[in-house]
């Protein structure tokens, strides 16, 4: 990527919709998206990629557009990956170290990591993200960073993400054949939490679901720590087949309706109102009550709730999240939909936008719970170029110093040359007046 300090670009590959987007921070730290673009995303299903040609054509479309609009040419990108085919597992290493005196580095932590990576896992997957959640440093417990401590024998818990290596190598195709190249796969419920969580919410607990259209993403965080990821293979587009079917419509229809006039509490929508759908090639016209329609909506949104309660129940910190639930993602702004959430969970609700990491002065149209992902990856590329830095420094200066130890050791090689030197003119001269 050129000047890579200046500017991070990304494409979120969804089942409804493709977004190539780019951000750059300015001296106050803060977001500012410099072009997004998005178009209609036809090849992709639950989001794994089912028809390359489609995909492909829908990312070009998009790249091209925010190049326009930017001015910036740009080579590699961040990349979201989700799907059905994501899980997550938990694990612990361990290594021992050569002395207790000698402080723990970063080496020694990226060595635990590097560890995880060579787990068994099943066969066609991959491993996508080592997530260390806690250290142990010679049995003493709840280390968030070992850096800087003295101990012979270090362990650390992990939450490790896997997925399919085909669904991946897909992507990877796709942005391919667009020219670009991918500088990381990022699990989408991670950018979208970077996106719309405060630090408060994520150190008091708090749960995101992302409901997109194929899938709905699921993060789970409890002081300062990811604790659970998981991705729902449903999301909106479930919602909009059961009234497309339950209503006898098209899918745009069944599309449209939900967005302009579906709830989520069927008892609260009202009796006498009803919408009138053209009918199909000249058919007669269908009247469709708001009651029908928000009942509709209502038992399959509870069916996603349910999923999204059971995989945070599985994390084992349900009771613990002060915080309670954001969400996110385009389905999250149909109405009643938070007052439906608190009704089935019992936990405080509150729909994310994408603003917390952005400048004041951004537009409505980005600052939306449909763009968490899109930004949030721009987020996590900035964090990914952070951590990249802050190695390359820490070689460096591992090399300085052991370049200075060779040259003190240099030095004292040839202190101690001239020394036995000096000692042999001496021995010399004094054998020679003898």
């Amino acid at each position: 990527m050129n000047n890579t300090n200046q500017y991070v670009a990304a494409v979120d590959i969804g089942t409804t919709k493709i977004v190539a987007i780019i951000g750059t921070k300015n001296e106050n730290g803060k977001l500012e998206i410099l072009s997004l673009s998005k178009a209609l995303s036809k090849g992709i299903k639950r989001g794994v990629v089912l028809n390359i040609e489609e995909t492909v054509n829908a990312i070009q479309t998009t790249v091209e557009d925010v190049q326009l609009r930017s001015g910036i040419k740009f080579s590699d990108i961040y990349v979201g990956i989700a799907g059905q085919h994501i899980r997550s597992m938990r694990n612990r290493g361990y290594i021992n170290r050569d002395s207790s005196e000698e402080e723990i580095t970063q080496d020694d932590i990226i060595k635990l990591i590097d560890d995880m990576y060579k787990i068994p896992i099943g066969v066609g997957e991959e491993i996508i993200h080592v997530l260390p959640q806690n250290f142990i440093v010679d049995n003493e417990t709840g280390v968030k960073n070992p850096v800087g401590m003295s101990g012979t024998r270090l362990e650390a818990n992990f939450h490790i993400v896997i997925g399919q290596v085909a669904s991946a190598k897909n992507i990877g195709k796709c942005i391919n054949r667009v020219g670009l190249e991918i500088n990381e796969l990022i699990l989408e419920p991670l950018a979208s939490a970077e996106a719309v969580l405060t630090g408060d919410e994520k150190e008091a607990g708090v749960i995101l679901a992302n409901i997109g259209g194929g899938t709905t993403d699921v993060a789970v965080y409890y002081d300062n720590i990811i604790r659970h990821t998981a991705v729902i293979p449903f999301g909106g587009n479930v919602i909009t087949k059961d009234i497309k079917e339950g209503c006898a419509i098209l899918h745009r229809q069944a599309e449209s309706l939900k967005i302009q006039f579906g709830s989520a509490l069927g008892d609260i929508a009202p009796d006498d109102k009803v919408v009138t759908i053209p009918g199909i090639s000249g058919r007669e016209p269908k009247e469709i009550s708001f009651k029908s329609l928000a009942y509709i909506i209502q038992s399959r949104m509870e069916e996603i709730i349910d999923a999204v309660t059971f995989e945070v129940e599985n994390s084992g910190y349900y009771d613990k999240l002060a915080a309670g639930i954001v969400l996110t993602g385009g389905g999250a702004l149909l109405r009643h939909l938070p007052q439906l959430v608190k009704f089935k969970t019992g936990l405080d609700v509150r729909i994310g936008y994408p603003n917390e990491h952005l400048v004041s002065d951004v537009s409505e149209e980005i600052n939306q719970p449909m763009f968490s992902t899109s930004i949030g990856l721009i987020l996590k590329g900035y964090e990914y170029m952070e951590h990249k830095n802050r190695l390359e420094n820490i070689e460096q200066q591992d090399s300085k110093v052991t370049g200075k130890k060779k040259d003190e050791t240099s030095e004292k090689v040839r202190l101690f040359d001239r020394w036995k030197q000096t000692l042999t003119d001496i021995f010399a001269e004094k054998d020679a007046e003898m």
